[in-house]
């Protein structure tokens, strides 16, 4: 639903770029870094529902070459994978959010590190879901 919205907003801001920049010939500098963050926070609310569907960090011809005894070992390694990248991306956003937080964004009065928490709270989720998906694995391994 996040993912959803950003997409509307990102639209609608759009939008109003062309409608000012071409009927009311007054171009706003606002749009840019508005629709910039709104992408990000798109892409990795997109981004965390993939891996909870099982569809983003997959590599099903990966694991569909595997023998077949070994495919599920494939998968909790792409789940440790998609887990480790996650995390990586957390902290990297957050760090990233944290040393712009003091620079203003071009074209807006909002922070600059802004247009990182996105990154960081997107790959949390994405952790939380690998996570989820690597325990299931797990015990179904053992079953």
């Amino acid at each position: 639903m996040i993912a959803f919205i950003g997409l509307v907003v990102i639209t609608l801001v759009q939008a109003w770029q062309v409608f000012s920049r071409y009927v009311l010939n007054d171009s706003p500098g606002w749009t840019e870094p508005v629709s910039v963050f709104f992408m990000a926070l798109t892409v990795m609310m997109a981004a965390a529902v993939g891996v909870r569907e099982g569809t983003h960090f997959a590599f099903p011809n990966v694991r569909e070459a595997m023998p077949e005894p070994t495919q599920k070992a494939t998968m909790i390694f792409i789940h440790f994978l998609t887990l480790g990248v996650a995390i990586a991306l957390s902290f990297w956003g957050a760090g990233l959010a944290l040393s712009a937080w003091d620079v203003a964004m071009a074209g807006a009065p909002l922070p600059a590190g802004l247009r990182y928490i996105p990154v960081a709270v997107g790959a949390a989720i994405m952790a939380v879901f690998a996570t989820e998906r690597l325990i299931s694995s797990l015990l179904a391994m053992k079953a």
